[in-house]
C-alpha cells in the first residue's frame, strides 16, 4: 500500500455530501459542521439531532434514498449506510465523477480516513494507522489528550497574536525566528500557565475581599 499524504483540507464553501444518517452518519455530519462546507444529507431515515441541524439550517436533509444526481458538484462524499452493496455502488460513482470519497469502516473504499483528532481551539494533533487499527489510533489519543491540556488553546491563541505582533516589527529575519522558536518551547508554554493561573488566583481573591 502507498504511504499517504496527511493534510488538512479547507472545505468552506465546498459541497460535501453524506449519505446516511443514523447514529454513524450523524457523528460524521457533526465533524463536518464546523468547517464551513455546505452540507448536504441524504437518507431515508433520519436521527432526531440530524433532523435539528437542518432546521437550525446548518445542513440540508433529504429525506429519499440515494441517487447519483447527488453527487453533481460535490467535493467530499461520505457513506455511512448498512448496505454494502450500496455503500460500493456510491463509491464507484464517486470515483468515476472524481470525488473524494469515504466509505465509514471499509477501507478499501475510502480515498481518505478519518484521523484520530486530539482538538486544542487552532491546535489540532490527528492520528492515522491507514485503517489498520482505530483503537490504537483512539488509545494514542487519548495519550496525546492528557500531554497537551486544555490550558494549550488559550496558549496557542496567544502565540499566533505574538507571532503578527513580531513579524510586523523591525527586527531583522533572523531575530524574528530566534524570537518565535523561543515563544513556542516548552518552558515559554509553563511559564504562560503559571502566569494564568496566577492572575486568575488574584483576581479569584479580588472578588473574594471585594478588592
Amino acid at each position: 500500500m502507498s504511504q499517504l499524504f496527511p493534510m488538512f483540507l479547507k472545505l468552506e464553501g465546498k459541497r460535501c455530501l453524506v449519505v446516511g444518517a443514523g447514529e454513524t452518519g450523524e457523528a460524521k455530519i457533526a465533524g463536518l459542521l464546523g468547517t464551513g462546507a455546505r452540507i448536504k444529507v441524504v437518507a431515508p431515515e433520519a436521527s432526531e439531532t440530524v433532523r435539528e441541524w437542518a432546521k437550525e439550517g446548518k445542513i440540508t436533509l433529504e429525506t429519499r434514498a440515494f441517487a447519483p444526481s447527488d453527487l453533481n458538484g460535490v467535493f467530499l462524499a461520505v457513506v455511512a449506510t448498512a448496505a454494502s452493496a450500496l455503500n460500493r455502488e456510491i463509491y464507484q460513482e464517486a470515483q468515476r465523477r472524481g470525488v473524494l470519497c469515504n466509505v465509514v469502516d471499509v477501507p478499501e473504499l475510502c480515498d481518505f480516513y478519518y484521523p484520530a483528532v486530539v482538538r486544542r481551539g487552532d491546535l489540532q494533533i490527528a492520528i492515522s494507522t491507514s485503517g489498520q487499527s482505530p483503537s490504537l489510533a483512539q488509545k494514542i489519543r487519548q495519550q496525546l489528550e492528557r500531554q497537551f491540556g486544555p490550558a494549550y488553546e488559550r496558549w496557542v491563541a496567544e502565540l499566533g497574536a505574538t507571532r503578527r505582533r513580531v513579524l510586523a516589527s523591525n527586527l531583522d529575519d533572523k531575530r524574528k525566528r530566534e524570537l518565535l522558536h523561543s515563544l513556542a518551547s516548552s518552558d515559554a508554554f509553563e511559564a504562560a500557565v503559571a502566569q494564568k493561573y496566577k492572575r486568575e488566583y488574584a483576581n479569584a481573591a479580588a472578588k473574594t475581599t471585594g478588592v
